[in-house]
């Protein structure tokens, strides 16, 4: 019963959402910026979503060739996804030949409803699981939380969810680029993939790295995050793009992985010293003072704490 309910609820909450007048367009310049030749990235606030950024809070970012365009995470909204397209227009004519989707949170791929709008036939590609987390509810659930995080100014946004599964070890070839999925199964959620773009030497590492940003780590892996950022440092890229911030060098992926680092390797000496999470807090603060001033810090760190531990506890037995 409680569940049909929630299904019913879900329908409602969709109705409703979907009924909304559309809202107005992103406001501002958000200039796309190359990062690398053919490549392109529009870096957006590192604030959690709100009505003066209008949801916009990601890295949407492009990749140019001779044969035309692909896109990875066009954003929260399809508002977002038309301003990619716009900042798009201003660099070639060329179609949109793919889009990719790095993971399940809908700040990074609800724009995906303006791409397919102009490109009905543009394939969409995300992990495996992304696709039946969407249809079980997932992509309802942040329409719903945009709307409500930025009052209404995502309305219009429908889900328009990947369709094309990529894995770990799977290399497309779009447009004369190669594109290398990599993907080490729980990491900061469970359906994160990075790609490598071979031939500029560009690693885009979605949500297993903030710069300038913590990130929430819920249903991932602190060893398992660690772990893909270590992965990624080791394909020869030379630029890196997060999630969240600043494009950089292999710093973003470094400096990422040495928080989650510190963190749970506090975790794991707390365990094996047999103390609480509350206890390992004193132990773990001195270490974080260069992300002290971080976007996100303050919010995440206590959940961090508390989920590092349990994993490191569960790893332990």
């Amino acid at each position: 019963m409680l569940k049909r309910r929630w299904m019913i609820g879900l329908v409602l909450v969709a109705g409703a959402a979907w009924a909304l007048q559309k809202a107005a367009p992103i406001r501002g310049e958000w200039p796309p910026e190359q990062i690398a030749p053919g490549v392109y990235v529009i870096h957006g606030p590192t604030e959690l979503p709100s009505p003066s950024n209008q949801g916009f809070m990601n890295n949407p970012a492009f990749i140019v060739n001779d044969a035309g365009v692909v896109v990875v995470d066009p954003g929260s909204s399809v508002q977002v996804g038309e301003m990619v397209l716009a900042r798009i227009d201003t660099i070639t004519d060329k179609p949109v030949l793919a889009v990719f989707n790095t993971h399940i949170h809908g700040d990074h791929w609800l724009g995906n409803q303006a791409i397919r709008a102009r490109y009905p036939d543009v394939p969409i590609y995300g992990h495996e699981r992304v696709g039946p987390k969407v249809l079980a509810g997932a992509g309802t659930q942040w329409i719903q939380l945009m709307l409500q995080m930025t009052g209404n100014a995502t309305a219009g946004t429908e889900v328009v969810k990947p369709d094309h599964p990529v894995k770990d070890g799977d290399q497309l070839v779009i447009g004369g680029f190669t594109y290398a999925i990599m993907n080490n199964d729980k990491a900061h959620t469970d359906t994160d993939i990075m790609i490598l773009v071979r031939e500029p030497g560009v690693m885009f590492l979605g949500d297993n790295a903030g710069h300038g940003r913590i990130l929430r780590l819920e249903g991932g892996s602190f060893a398992g995050n660690i772990q893909a950022l270590e992965n990624a440092l080791e394909t020869g890229a030379t630029v890196f793009v997060p999630g969240h911030g600043p494009t950089g060098g292999r710093e973003v992926a470094e400096r990422y992985r040495d928080y989650l680092s510190n963190v749970y390797g506090t975790a794991q000496q707390a365990v094996a010293e047999g103390l609480s999470d509350f206890e390992m807090r004193p132990l773990l603060e001195p270490k974080l003072e260069p992300w002290k001033n971080w976007a996100g810090f303050d919010i995440e760190l206590g959940k961090h704490i508390n989920g590092a531990f349990l994993e490191a506890e569960a790893a332990a037995f």
